[in-house]
This record gives structure tokens, sequence and C-alpha cells, in this order.
């Protein structure tokens, strides 16, 4: 009875906070979910998902900002300066609703089901943000966000600073002449390795840094077994830095399946940041393009240096 009471009063703030103010009227967002939602205030925005974020800090947002998620790790004061939510696919409801927000921009793939109906019943503006791992696909969420807050100038600013790092990105990717087997693995589960397939995010950077990824017969992310990982031959392995549950290195050459492969010969793990390697938010070109020279260091010479557009723009205004 306690919670019903206390979701009851969070729904009633809410619509509360939702009719206070009209700061956005007349804005209309197409969302993941095929649907059009009209905005009519961002004073009081949550964002769940990290490269939404990221986003609305590089617009100079972050004032608008009353929540995140746990994957707003950067900038890093996303999680120092506001209240958290919770991880993006275990968020509460009355975490959220009581922030009173008059906003909610979630990322695809965010819920729980059970959250996000609560969410919708409480009458705030919920947009579902595509995820879409892809060029079009980063450049179309940028522009999304921004015009779910109100600043289409500076989201278009803001995509064609990402739009020219991708650019230097693909002439960068042009000198790869045999590109690496590159192998994802997202963690090991009693010995068994859950790797990356097609349609990942994990696949996308791989391409984007002009390599190849050793699986290639199965969407999304599965274990397989030894076999599997020597068929493929990966030339690399790479995986995301976890704190303490980091995959190791060791780890990784030790394995029965990597043992058989150039991975463990040639001594070749990689782990980057997660949200900066994953995240497809405005820093993915960069990261391809560390990722890239970690595959092809001649790839680092002086004449291929990578002068980021996003670095030197100021789209904040």
């Amino acid at each position: 009875m306690t919670f019903c009471r206390t979701l009851a009063n969070l729904l009633l703030s809410s619509g509360i906070a939702l009719g206070s103010a009209a700061h956005a009227a007349g804005i209309t967002v197409h969302d993941a979910r095929n649907r059009d939602v009209a905005v009519t205030d961002f004073a009081r925005t949550v964002s769940i998902g990290g490269a939404i974020t990221e986003i609305l800090y590089a617009l100079g947002l972050e004032n608008r900002l009353v929540g995140v998620d746990t994957t707003s790790l950067y900038p890093a004061a996303a999680l120092h300066d506001k209240p958290n939510v919770g991880y993006m696919r275990q968020i509460s409801a009355e975490g959220v609703l009581g922030l009173n927000p008059t906003l909610i921009l979630a990322i695809q793939g965010s819920g729980p089901r059970e959250t996000l109906e609560i969410l919708e019943t409480a009458k705030v503006p919920m947009v579902l943000v595509p995820d879409t791992f892809s060029e079009d696909g980063l450049i179309e969420k940028i522009r999304l966000v921004g015009h779910a807050m109100g600043v289409d100038a500076r989201a278009a600013c803001l995509s064609a600073a990402v739009g020219a790092d991708l650019a230097q990105l693909r002439a960068l990717r042009a000198k790869v002449t045999k590109p690496v087997r590159v192998m994802f693995v997202m963690s090991l589960q009693n010995g068994r390795a859950m790797v990356a397939g097609r349609k990942t995010a994990a696949d996308e950077i791989i391409q984007l840094a002009g390599a190849a990824n050793a699986v290639d017969d199965f969407d999304g992310y599965k274990i397989i077994g030894d076999e599997a990982i020597a068929a493929a031959r990966p030339e690399f392995a790479l995986s995301i830095e976890r704190g303490k549950d980091s995959l190791q290195a060791d780890a990784i050459y030790a394995h029965p399946g990597f043992a058989l492969t150039p991975v463990a010969a040639n001594k070749s793990f990689i782990t980057m940041d997660g949200l900066y390697l994953l995240g497809f938010g405005p820093r993915t070109a960069a990261a391809a393009r560390d990722l890239s020279v970690k595959l092809y260091p001649a790839l680092a010479a002086p004449g291929d240096a990578f002068t980021s557009a996003l670095s030197a723009a100021n789209c904040r205004q």
C-alpha cells in the first residue's frame, strides 16, 4: 500500500510539473517506437543512456538535467553532479518520477518494460531515442536529441563536427589494405567466451576501425565454445574496461580456445573504455580512430594525424 500511495503521489506531482511550464510548445519528436511525442517543457529532463547524456553536455544543456542513469559516465560531472536513477535496463519508476521530470529521454533498449509502462502512465513525455549502430544512426541520434530539447541549431553544429570526424576516419580507414580479424569478448563465463556477432555496437566499431569481425555467423551476443574460437582465428581480442571485473590479458592468452589463435601467439589483447568504445555518442569517430591505430600502428604516423573537429567546435550556445 505504501508503494502504491507513493507512486500515486509521484504521478500526480509529475502531472503538475508538466502543466507548470510550456517552454517547448510546438515540438514534436518521432521516436524509436514510431510514435510522435509532443514535448511541452524540457526544463527538467531525465537522461537514460550514456550517449544521450554525452550529447546533452556537448550541446550545453546540463543545467536542464535533473537526473541521469549509471551509464552516463562522460563527462564525469554527470554522475557526480546529478541524481542517479539506476542502470538503464533496470530503471526505477519511483527514482525517475521522484525528480518531477518534464521530459524523459531514454535510449532504445532501456527498461524494464514495466517501468516504461509506469512512466507512460505518468503522462510525462518520454522520447525513446533510436540506438542504431552506424554513422547515419549516430548523426540522427544527435539531431533527434537536439530537436527534442529545442536546440536544432546547436545539434546541427554538433552533427557537422561529428560528421567531419567520421569523414577523417573514412580517409584513414581507406589506407587499410588487409583488414585484421577482431573478436570482441564481453566476458568469460565459466571459461566460455561471450562474443559479439553482427548488428552490435562492437561489430560496427570494429568495422569503423577498418577491421573485420571474426564472428559473422549470428546476430547479437552469444556464448561460443573453444572450437568456434579457434576456427574463427581472430588476430586480436577486444574487450571493455570494467574496473575489477575487466577481462585480463593473461586469462585470454591462457584460454583453451584463444591459445590456438594468433591472439595468444602475438599477445594481441586490447581493452578500451566501454562508453567511449561502444556508446555511439559524439566521440565515436575518435574511439574508432584510437582502435584503428592499435590494430594498425603504421596509421599513427605523423602524416595520418587525426585532428578532431569535435574538439575545436563550440556547439554549446
